[in-house]
């Protein structure tokens, strides 16, 4: 049986894709230290305590369990805490990446799986965004993936380390059986904030910006199923398998939805209106992020399947009102 140990498995997207590995008949170990992380949601195999920054504990169980892939998804994840705490991301995120990649080394195991981010193309120069637009992040967390990118390409070349780079635009939705879904404390993610809005009537969602250029005047976001997500994970260990190299992928819908638009979708499946606030733009906000999914299709061939907005919402409001 193959192996993966997925760092951060015990996260929002990395739980799912532990399912999606033990579904697909991998054997799953997860590492995660649990800051941000929630134990519950390890539950397709053994969770080790640790942290990515400490050679020792992630040298241990790589020598441990000797995977034939680490899938990497072990990082901090808010655009706002970034540029407020600037150096708990490099510290996390970067450093603890590039520990990680030297215990791989030290160990023998050359295959990756990198949990990246479209927040390391920046303004978009054009949309849908493809592999090749420049990258020139506009925040601490967009640049703490982008110099993990630098540095898997550089321990490619010198080390023949092999990677698949993800760039995910917006994870959303939740694992449809209901045995994982979205946790964050405290929870930035709009989807969840809608549906919150909608559920409880202390509470208003903030639409950021209503004049931006597009067809309602609302941000257009690509949103991906995190399902979705999961099978990319599994397709890309199956191309680690087979082939070298580094290869990068975005992950996407290639269609975007409006804040509006969004809104309506959580009013229409809750049965309920969220209240709605209209506030400015944030600062460095895009009106468009949309991708270019061709590449992962014609190298992986995926396809986010389940990524209507309709169905994202419908997954994401269940988990929600199963939860205390």
């Amino acid at each position: 049986m193959k192996t993966v140990l997925v760092t951060g498995g015990a996260g929002y997207v990395g739980s799912h894709c532990c399912k999606g590995f033990a579904r697909a008949g991998w054997s799953v170990v997860t590492f995660d230290n649990l800051s941000r992380g929630w134990p519950e949601a390890v539950k397709w195999g053994p969770l080790i305590e640790g942290d990515i920054t400490d050679a020792e504990q992630i040298g241990a169980a790589l020598d441990r369990h000797r995977p034939d892939v680490v899938a990497h998804f072990a990082a901090y994840a808010y655009v706002g805490e970034s540029v407020e705490r600037p150096e708990i991301y490099y510290c996390n995120n970067s450093f603890g990446t590039l520990v990680l990649l030297d215990e791989m080394r030290k160990a023998g195991i050359g295959r990756l799986i990198f949990s990246s981010t479209c927040a390391s193309y920046g303004i978009p120069a054009y949309t849908p965004i493809d592999e090749a637009h420049p990258q020139a992040p506009i925040n601490p967390y967009g640049w703490s993936k982008f110099i993990i990118e630098r540095m898997i390409e550089d321990f490619s070349r010198a080390h023949g380390l092999s990677a698949v780079m993800l760039r995910y635009f917006n994870a959303a939705g939740c694992d449809a059986d209901g045995e994982v879904g979205e946790h964050h404390e405290p929870e930035t993610h709009v989807i969840p904030l809608v549906i919150e809005a909608a559920l409880k009537q202390d509470r208003t969602f903030t639409v950021n910006g209503s004049a931006f250029d597009t067809r309602d005047g609302t941000a257009i976001r690509d949103y991906v199923h995190v399902d979705d997500l999961a099978r990319a994970h599994v397709l890309a260990a199956e191309k680690l398998l087979g082939e070298g190299g580094v290869h990068v992928y975005n992950l996407g819908t290639g269609t975007g939805t409006t804040v509006r638009e969004l809104v309506e979708a959580v009013s229409r499946i809750s049965g309920s209106e969220p209240r709605v606030a209209y506030g400015p733009p944030r600062p460095g906000d895009p009106p468009i992020l949309v991708a270019a999914p061709g590449k992962a299709e014609r190298e992986l061939g995926w396809v986010a399947r389940q990524s209507d907005i309709d169905r994202i919402v419908e997954t994401a409001f269940k988990w929600y009102r199963r939860q205390p």
